[in-house]
């Protein structure tokens, strides 16, 4: 028992820094696929019908096939694809990893977009009309305020599947939290306890970001505003 802690205790620190690496690739990758997701889901709604087309397709091949399948087209593929063109290129193993995840996480984000603006009731688009606010600007300040808020408990679910999906990634040699758990097994040879440790820092990671966006929930809830504004400005009321 003593010595399988000790294993475990002299993977720590290689752990945590491969848990730091695993937190900048979800975080990256999210962000971008947020970005990439938002106009996706944008153009689901558009009533131009070849953008609306286009968006499906995307959304329907990347939900549609296996995340590592993506990984391998954009690894592999790509290069191999280019240099029969006669054009040499590579992917470093950080830009394919970055790629793939936030392609295959906008897609998912798109479908989170499309289903949040779509839940804001009509009346609040005509609202906005009546006041004489354009498209844009009725998206901006009454719809996405609203539907973001919406969105915060499947954009959460959405992280935490992807911070998971990570591990993914080490099959291209990139080091992150499993593919260090791997080379720390390759030398000690205690499989059980280094895994087992890599299943317990991926179990704090998820529990840590699930309180987060809990949190980040609660923090953007009209009534939970409304109940700090009232707490600040009480100490104020009560001394004039």
């Amino acid at each position: 028992m003593n010595e399988s802690l000790g294993y475990i205790i002299d993977a720590i620190p290689t752990l945590l820094l491969g848990a730091v690496i695993t937190l900048q690739l979800t975080v990256v990758s999210v962000f971008l696929g947020l970005i990439l997701g938002t106009l996706i889901g944008i153009a689901r709604l558009s009533k131009f019908k070849p953008l609306s087309v286009l968006a499906r397709v995307y959304v329907d091949f990347f939900r549609g096939t296996p995340l590592l399948v993506q990984l391998f087209m954009i690894y592999f593929g790509i290069p191999g694809l280019s240099n029969s063109l006669g054009i040499s290129f590579k992917f470093n193993q950080w830009s394919a990893a970055i790629l793939a995840l936030s392609l295959n996480s906008a897609a998912y984000l798109a479908e989170i977009m499309r289903a949040g603006i779509q839940s804001i009731e009509r009346g609040q688009w005509e609202a906005a009309e009546s006041m004489g606010l354009g498209p844009v600007q009725t998206m901006r300040y009454v719809v996405f305020p609203q539907a973001f808020r919406r969105m915060i408990p499947p954009l959460g679910n959405e992280f935490i599947t992807l911070l998971k999906d990570t591990s993914l990634v080490a099959i291209i040699g990139f080091e992150e939290l499993f593919r260090r758990g791997q080379l720390v097994v390759a030398v000690n040879y205690r499989a059980f306890e280094i895994y087992g440790a890599v299943a317990l820092v991926y179990l704090v990671l998820t529990t840590l970001s699930a309180q987060a966006f809990i949190w980040l929930e609660k923090w953007m809830d009209p009534l939970e505003k409304a109940e700090r504004r009232a707490r600040r400005s009480s100490p104020a009321a009560a001394s004039e």
